[in-house]
């Protein structure tokens, strides 16, 4: 290992000079900014390539999410000695069967519900042309119809804008139903062969990079179904106080809502508070005011016991991410992919934490083994002392005995990082 002239200084025993102290300091300062240049222009080289082949890797994301939640019934199924492959299809097809009884179950109540929010809405509309007559604005009726008019008159010029954006929406839902499909299909393939893998990436990396690669595998899986299965069971709850709380105060599609609340629970704080605004905004609509705001003090109440209590319990040690690293996530995530983005940015992020704490758990098993000067270090100190003839110096060099330093341990008492 390379010593710089100040650090060998100290080791001998010498004060370094003011000059070696300035180089080493701009030395090490230059060869950590060409390194983090380096990483930088990796990762950008990286995020270049996810978004340029986004369409590809966003099923392969979706894949491995849905895996996640279809891992642990299909390793049950395989310890009761059912085929891989059976499992796997049996649980994705039920995954399947149960998803389309809750599409079935929402579909009647939208469309039953629907005039009722129509006539809430046209009521919201009356009610706000009550207040925008009175004071402090005290608008005429002209003066409003003027602005209706305006806008309805916008409307009819943007219909061209309209129907692009409409057939926009359709190809996108065809996309999104492509892209369904083929994440189905990589999730079937991930959860049969996953036991292969670690096993197989052992083989093709060696014995030491195969080791750290399926170590980082392993916790970024666990990671990643953690996260899945918690906020799957804290969005059931969510759902299941508000959808009771919004039948209670008879606030039109409760069901459509609750299932929006289960599934914004997978976009940490911001699903939340959309689910939650929409709520309000239909009992404010369709009820009035006064039950808008027992919606929301219902809303706020379930908030904070899943914060203080639920999430706790559920998540243990949670994502390992800060609240506003989350936001961040998720709102880079969304102005990349949209929704998309928004859903997976979260796991992206948890995963990568995880990954970036291993790197520091060997960071500092090794550093630990560092507290002695390294072999390499001692006999160049070693050398240049034997050419210099000071015996004094000589002296207070470990290893100056003549016997050798071995290599520093652990306190398990292994060398290495046992990585």
């Amino acid at each position: 290992m390379d010593e710089a002239p100040a650090s060998r200084d100290i080791a001998r025993g010498h004060t370094p000079t003011r000059g070696h102290l300035i180089g080493e300091g701009l030395a090490w300062t230059a060869r950590w900014s060409l390194r983090f240049l380096l990483v930088v222009a990796a990762l950008t080289v990286i995020g270049f390539l996810v978004v340029s082949l986004w369409d590809v890797m966003f099923p392969v994301f979706l894949g491995l999410v849905i895996a996640t939640v279809v891992e642990p019934p299909v390793t049950w199924l395989r310890n009761h000695r059912w085929n891989g492959t059976l499992a796997t299809a049996v649980v994705l097809l039920l995954g399947l069967a149960l998803f389309g009884g809750i599409i079935a179950a929402i579909a009647p109540a939208v469309a039953g519900q629907a005039p009722a929010i129509g006539q809430g809405a046209v009521g919201g509309i009356q009610q706000i042309q009550g207040w925008l007559q009175g004071p402090p604005f005290n608008l005429g009726a002209s003066q409003i119809g003027q602005y209706v008019q305006a806008a309805v008159e916008r409307i009819q010029q943007s219909a061209g804008q309209i129907a692009t954006g409409v057939l926009t929406g359709l190809t996108t839902v065809a996309n999104s139903v492509i892209n369904a499909v083929l994440a189905l299909v990589l999730a079937f393939l991930f959860v049969k062969d996953g036991p292969r893998f670690l096993p197989w990436l052992r083989r093709v990396a060696g014995p030491t990079s195969g080791d750290h690669l399926a170590e980082i595998g392993a916790r970024a899986w666990l990671r990643l179904g953690g996260f899945i299965r918690s906020q799957a069971l804290i969005g059931f709850v969510d759902a299941t106080f508000i959808g009771v709380g919004l039948v209670i105060f008879g606030v039109p599609l409760a069901l459509p809502l609750a299932v929006l609340t289960f599934f914004g629970a997978f976009i940490p704080i911001i699903g939340a508070l959309v689910a939650g605004a929409l709520s309000v905004l239909i009992a404010l609509v369709v009820q009035g005011p006064g039950t808008a705001i027992g919606v929301l003090i219902l809303i706020l109440a379930v908030q904070q016991i899943e914060g203080n209590l639920l999430q706790p319990l559920v998540q243990g040690r949670g994502l390992g991410l800060n609240s506003a690293l989350v936001i961040l996530a998720v709102t880079a995530g969304s102005s990349l992919a949209g929704i998309a983005g928004a859903f997976l940015a979260v796991p992206v992020a948890a995963v990568i934490a995880e990954i970036l704490r291993y790197f520091g758990e060997q960071i500092d098993l090794r550093a630990g083994n560092q507290d002695e000067p390294s072999q390499d270090a001692v006999a160049e100190m070693q050398d240049d002392d034997a050419d210099s003839g000071d015996p004094e110096e000589r002296s207070r060099l470990p290893g100056s005995d003549g016997t050798t330093p071995g290599p520093a341990r652990s306190p398990g008492g292994s060398g290495g990082s046992g990585g």
